[in-house]
């Protein structure tokens, strides 16, 4: 392909008016942010005794497998982000990445996080997240909407997953649209979960689920049980049977793919060329490209359009068709599906 096409490819992908419906929040955090955080509590605390992110996480670094992705935040991020004002600072930087690469609709997610030696807790934590986008959605001259999805992370004992529960309902007028399952696929039994997310769903909550990302969270048992919570939305979908599929095309939920995370973390055989968006983007199903953690895979989600549109041939007017099939499944209110479809008609990039 010419430089020239590539070109297009490019500028095209970055004018795209996109959503993102399939973002960590803490590892959308870039290095930049990570770095700034660090020199700040260096210069507060010189025993601060984190390594500087700039060295810990190398900028061309973004090979993380399944074994050595979710020891990153644990032992690191977290430990950066372990206070009220880098929650704040950082969440806002996120928002600030988002909206520079031409995203419009971002659903956040997040797992509660108590942080007990600084007296913070699961509530004060979610309370923070949602000041910060409250406050970003409330300044008129932003052009990205921002809403927060709570996660239970596959870990978590069934009583903390009951709190997220509770503070997904509490917080839904504040701007909490929906629960996550996340976390290691190869930790934990997801049938433990069955009442809590069927409590969930009574209350109205929407739900998307981590599903079938690596082959040891791909058993039959473990689909079955997922697909009988009636989510709205799958994210990865990557070891899925065609029997399944013809389960998630049939109830119309949504998928949620992420073709740089999955070439990197080597979540798939092959490469671009070879992902599963070459299959789910001819089903009868929303799709909706992804980042997953743009913050470790340095893939913002222009590069992912870009990515689809150079590996898949797709023409202005596919990709008219993905972006306007994905409106329908946001988790926020028709308001926002009726702001979004307004931007993708009036866009004047379709032709070109």
């Amino acid at each position: 392909m010419s430089a020239a096409a590539t070109s297009v490819e490019k500028h095209f992908a970055r004018r795209l008016p996109k959503i993102e419906l399939h973002a960590h929040l803490t590892g959308s955090i870039s290095r930049a942010c990570l770095h700034a955080i660090w020199r700040a509590k260096k210069a507060q605390d010189a025993a601060f005794d984190v390594e500087d992110p700039l060295v810990a996480i190398p900028s061309d670094k973004v090979d993380y497998d399944l074994e050595t992705f979710f020891p990153l935040f644990s032992s690191y991020i977290y430990k950066l982000c372990s206070d009220l004002p880098s929650i704040e600072y950082s969440t806002k930087a996120v928002l600030q990445d988002f909206q520079a690469d031409g995203v419009v609709y971002l659903e956040l997610r997040t797992t509660p996080r108590a942080i007990p030696d600084k007296a913070i807790t699961k509530d004060d934590y979610v309370k923070t997240v949602l000041s910060i986008l409250n406050a970003w959605n409330y300044d008129a001259t932003n052009t990205l909407r921002a809403y927060l999805i709570l996660s239970v992370d596959r870990r978590n004992t069934i009583a903390q997953a009951e709190e997220v529960v509770d503070l997904c309902i509490k917080y839904r007028p504040a701007g909490v649209v929906g629960i996550d399952l996340c976390g290691d696929p190869a930790k934990g039994d997801v049938r433990s979960f069955t009442n809590t997310f069927t409590r969930a769903k009574a209350a109205g909550l929407k739900m998307t689920l981590h599903f079938a990302e690596a082959k040891v969270s791909a058993t039959d048992l473990e689909l079955k049980t997922l697909l009988s919570w009636r989510p709205d939305r799958l994210g990865h979908v990557i070891h899925v049977k065609e029997e399944y599929c013809k389960i998630i095309e049939r109830e119309n939920i949504g998928v949620e793919l992420c073709l740089s995370c999955n070439v990197h973390a080597r979540m798939i055989t092959g490469t671009y060329s070879d992902h599963h968006f070459g299959m789910w983007r001819h089903k009868n199903v929303p799709v909706a490209l992804s980042t997953d953690d743009v913050g470790v895979f340095c893939s913002p989600l222009s590069v992912e359009y870009e990515l689809a549109v150079k590996h898949f041939s797709l023409s202005p007017a596919e990709v008219c068709k993905l972006c306007e099939g994905v409106v329908g499944s946001i988790f926020a209110g028709e308001n926002e599906k009726d702001r979004l479809r307004k931007i993708y008609a009036e866009w004047d990039g379709w032709m070109g």
